[in-house]
């Protein structure tokens, strides 16, 4: 049995033209959702299509958009409905899994997908590598300055308490401990001659 999904962005948006064509595909139910981003998968009418797919039954949109905007995420719903025993189509692209073609050109897709994964990672380290020969910091900005830690380190020396110097910074005292540690072990490697000189 096939069963349709079509979605809108907005309430303003019609979906005769999905319908029609879903109804043309042979799809005995469809399921809607109106004014829902296509960038998440938990929607009301998207949940009721799914649960009414029985094993050896299709699932048919009238184009991949409709059913989400992230290739891999596409692929995961995909390959998930195929874990199931459903199939798939997409009335425009012309993808229909229960053929060998389909099947095919899915295959392609996933791998299009990891291509992409690939190569946002490759161009994520790159820029994370150049920040750094930039002398940038990469990641959250300490909550402690350099100078706020040794100020800290008299305070307790002086014998204020470790919590009262850490709320007086707006931090914890296991981060302002942190703070200390990651400060003293700099200053031992730079009287070792490893850093700093």
């Amino acid at each position: 049995m096939k069963i349709g999904y079509a979605r809108v962005s907005t309430v303003e948006q019609n979906l005769d033209l999905q319908v029609q064509a879903l109804r043309r595909a042979g799809c005995v139910r469809i399921f809607h959702d109106f004014g829902l981003s296509g960038g998440e998968f938990d929607r009301p009418g998207l949940s009721e299509a799914l649960s009414s797919i029985r094993p050896g039954g299709t699932l048919v949109v009238w184009r991949l958009d409709r059913l989400g905007r992230s290739l891999p995420r596409l692929i995961q719903f995909i390959d998930h409905l195929g874990q199931r025993g459903a199939e798939f189509q997409s009335v425009t692209e012309n993808i229909d899994t229960t053929t060998s073609g389909g099947r095919l050109v899915f295959h392609i897709l996933g791998a299009l997908a990891e291509f992409e994964r690939a190569l946002i990672s490759e161009r994520t380290r790159a820029g994370m590598a150049a920040a750094r020969f930039r002398g940038s910091h990469l990641g959250r900005k300490p909550s402690l300055t350099q100078q706020q830690v040794q100020e800290a380190m008299q305070l307790i020396s002086s014998g204020n308490p470790t919590d009262a110097v850490a709320r007086a910074n707006s931090i914890t005292t296991r981060t302002l401990r942190r703070h200390i540690r990651k400060l003293m072990e700099v200053d031992a490697l730079a009287k070792d001659g490893v850093v700093g000189g």
